[in-house]
C-alpha cells in the first residue's frame, strides 16, 4: 500500500472550487425600492478598539439568494423550515442564453436529470447597476422541469420573474410544484455541465429569504 507526501499529497487531494455567489461591495445593486446594502464600520483598530466590527444592513434578497416559498405564497414555508439538504447535492447547469423567458422546449431529450438544476442566462460577474432586462422563466419550464423530477431551479437572472411583473406567473409555477428558488447567481465563468452545488443560507428565522453563499464543486 503507497503513501502520498508532501507536494503530491496537496495535489492528490486539491478540490476545484467554483464560487458562484455575488461579491457585495458598497453600492451592491438592489431590486427597485428594496433598502440598500451597507456595512458601516463600527469598532476599528485605527480608532483605539482591540477589533475591527461592522454593522451589516440588507433586505433578505440582496445578491446570491434563495427564495423561501413564504416569499410568494402567505401559506408557504419560512426559510428555516426548508430542508437544507435541498440546496446540497447534484446539480446540471444548463447554457440557455438567447431564451426569454426560458421555454420547456429546452429540457427536450435531457435524461436523468439530477433534482438541481441551474440556468445560465447571460448575466455578467458583476452588476454595475440593477439590470432591468433579464431573463425570466417561463411557468411552463417550471412545471416541465418538476415533472422530471426537479425540485430546485437557480438563476443567475436577479428574479424568475419580469422585472415589471404583477402575478408573478413563474414563482406561484414554483408554489404549485413545490420547487425552491436560487436567485442571483454568478455563472459567467463557469462551464455548462454536471457538478455537486452547495448552496447555503444565512440561518435566518421566520424570514421570506436569505443572502447565500453557493459553490459548485466537481461532480
Amino acid at each position: 500500500m503507497s503513501a502520498v507526501y508532501g507536494s503530491e499529497a496537496a495535489y492528490a487531494f486539491r478540490m476545484v472550487i467554483h464560487d458562484i455567489s455575488r461579491l457585495l461591495t458598497p453600492g451592491h445593486p438592489n431590486w427597485p425600492g428594496d433598502a440598500p446594502y451597507s456595512v458601516t464600520p463600527a469598532a476599528r483598530i485605527a480608532q483605539g478598539d482591540s477589533v475591527n466590527t461592522g454593522i451589516l444592513s440588507t433586505p433578505t434578497h440582496t445578491g446570491t439568494h434563495v427564495d423561501a416559498p413564504w416569499h410568494y405564497d402567505d401559506a408557504g414555508e419560512k426559510l428555516d423550515q426548508v430542508p437544507l439538504s435541498l440546496y446540497i447535492g447534484p446539480c446540471l447547469l444548463l447554457d440557455v442564453r438567447g431564451d426569454s423567458p426560458v421555454p420547456p422546449e429546452l429540457l427536450d431529450g435531457l435524461d436523468d436529470l439530477p433534482e438541481r438544476l441551474l440556468l445560465y442566462t447571460g448575466q455578467p460577474a458583476h452588476w454595475a447597476s440593477f439590470p432591468g432586462d433579464f431573463a425570466a422563466l417561463s411557468p411552463a419550464f417550471v412545471r416541465r422541469a418538476a415533472g422530471l423530477g426537479v425540485r430546485l431551479i437557480g438563476t443567475d437572472a436577479p428574479s424568475v420573474d419580469p422585472l415589471t411583473s404583477k402575478t408573478l406567473d413563474a414563482h406561484h409555477a414554483f408554489r404549485e410544484t413545490g420547487l425552491l428558488i436560487i436567485e442571483g447567481l454568478n455563472l459567467s465563468a463557469v462551464r455548462p455541465g454536471r457538478y455537486t452545488l452547495v448552496c447555503l443560507p444565512l440561518p435566518l428565522a421566520g424570514v421570506d429569504g436569505a443572502p447565500a453563499r453557493a459553490v459548485l464543486l466537481p461532480a
